[in-house]
């Protein structure tokens, strides 16, 4: 298959082209640096306006989103993103603020990001909510550094261990590394739970605490849930739940009520902040009462409250925890990126409508499961949540995951999470949200049974899929081992 190779906006240039006129200054000239520091000449294209366009739109069309079609991505919740959440993020009194305006000029600002506060308080079952962390990741660091902290405040030094199961997040590890603490990996179950005995057998008074993603990347929810929590509190350690997976359980469970004393929301996932492409994410983290001394600083908080009878409104501001880990990102996270979407999002839904969410995801999830079983080997065969995960194997067949998934591209369908979570060989791991229909769901499942077959009798196929797409298959290792951020450089700069 030939590959369309689009010319830069360099070859496109030619001399005297233009697609800008520069208005009249409105404010008084100021003299240019000196010499030394000046370029001589500066080699950008000269193009005009309609070829920059064409460009870019061009381009723009060479990528999947969700805006044209199913994003099965296990664990990543890449569903749609309603486009009132993109007007009310652009609203004037949102767009035009900077986080360096006195307080008193913000307070609508200010007021939505405590009422959030307040909101995933409510959702989740905890006592005090920070909105900084920037990404899920983040929220995750922010997580175990007060973990930690609140340890070193009791003079319980000696606990450098961390708990994470074989089906969790990889980010939970690497959170983990990046405050010196070891990792003891504990086994799933048969039915895809924490080993209660391999668990019991790692808790001791070394144990920092455990950070378990629930439902897990195998889709189950722990049913052994509540004595997991139980043997961590007793050898004294805390309980961080991955929000990752929180569209599974709205209006449904709150992790605070089972017990957990931190967790990171992904406001990218759960609440419809667009996911992908880099950001912006968003990471608060809740916490139960044992932690809320602890959260980062600044938070949102009520700094004089209105009166009524008067129809005085309160007045917000910024308020430091007693034992604060400090700030953990500039200004206050990301704020029409993330805050005001999910914020909308919450609004437009409400308490029934959050609970809907969570029912139609799982829902979603065990339909595909059922017409897919049979055809793809489903290690963990029980009701899942909102995912669940399929081997991409077949005897007989040296057809791998990574082929399946390359070939659901020729069927216009992005691919799934593969190989991961690590326990599950050739892993397949799908998520249809809640906002696809029955109808996106039967096409998808009907393109996964076709390769099934196409596996077993036309295996070539997928090895050389995809064939229709506007590039062919990557060699996906050259590309990770030999990077190459720039597609063009000037012939004068290549030495640069």
């Amino acid at each position: 298959m030939a590959t369309i190779i689009e010319p830069t906006i360099f070859e496109l240039s030619s001399p005297g082209r233009r697609g800008v006129t520069m208005p009249a200054s409105d404010v008084p000239e100021t003299a240019l640096p000196p010499k030394e520091l000046l370029r001589s000449e500066l080699p950008l294209p000269e193009l005009a306006e309609v070829d920059v366009v064409r460009h870019y739109v061009k381009l723009s069309k060479f990528n999947y989103s969700v805006d044209d079609g199913f994003y099965p991505l296990g664990s990543c919740t890449m569903k749609y993103n309603p486009k009132i959440n993109e007007d009310t993020c652009r609203l004037p009194g949102f767009l035009f603020t900077h986080p360096l305006q006195p307080i008193e000029t913000v307070q609508g600002n200010l007021a939505l990001m405590y009422e959030l506060q307040e909101w995933l308080k409510e959702i989740s079952g905890f006592a005090g909510v920070t909105l900084q962390p920037a990404a899920g990741a983040h929220g995750e660091f922010t997580g175990v550094l007060m973990m930690a902290a609140y340890h070193k405040s009791r003079g319980d030094t000696k606990r450098t261990k961390m708990l994470i199961p074989d089906a969790a997040h990889g980010t939970n590890p690497a959170s983990v590394g990046m405050l010196g603490m070891s990792v003891v990996t504990i086994p799933s179950d048969e039915r895809g739970n924490v080993d209660l005995k391999a668990l019991e057998a790692a808790c001791d008074d070394t144990v920092v605490g455990m950070m378990l993603t629930n439902p897990n990347t195998l889709g189950m929810f722990d049913e052994n849930i509540e004595k997991v929590i139980e043997l961590v509190h007793k050898c004294g350690g805390l309980m961080y739940g991955d929000g990752a997976n929180l569209n599974a359980l709205l209006g449904i469970v709150r992790p605070g009520d089972l017990g957990f004393d931190v967790m990171h929301f992904n406001l990218h996932k759960t609440f419809s902040v667009p996911h992908g492409g880099g950001g912006p994410g968003s990471g608060p983290v809740g916490v139960s009462q044992t932690l809320v001394d602890f959260l980062p600083a600044p938070l949102v908080g009520i700094i004089e409250e209105g009166d009524d009878d008067d129809e005085t409104a309160p007045l917000y501001g910024f308020v430091t925890p007693k034992n604060s880990i400090g700030r953990m990102k500039a200004f206050h996270g990301h704020f029409g990126g993330g805050l005001v979407r999910a914020y909308t999002y919450i609004a437009m839904h409400g308490p029934d409508g959050l609970k809907d969410i969570a029912q139609y995801a799982v829902l979603n999830a065990n339909y595909l499961q059922a017409r897919l079983r049979g055809t793809y080997h489903i290690p963990y065969d029980r009701i899942c949540m909102h995912e669940f995960v399929a081997e991409g194997r077949f005897e007989g067949s040296d057809v791998r995951a990574l082929d399946i998934s390359k070939r659901l591209m020729d069927y216009g369908f992005h691919p799934p999470t593969n190989y991961f979570p690590l326990i599950v060989p050739e892993a397949l791991m799908i998520e249809p949200t809640e906002t696809e229909n029955k109808d996106a769901l039967d096409r998808f499942a009907d393109a996964l049974i076709k390769i099934a077959e196409e596996a077993r009798t036309q295996p070539d196929l997928l090895h050389n899929a995809p064939s229709t797409t506007k590039f062919g298959r990557m060699d996906e290792v050259k590309a990770a081992r030999e990077l190459v951020l720039c597609c063009w450089l000037p012939e004068d700069y290549s030495d640069q």
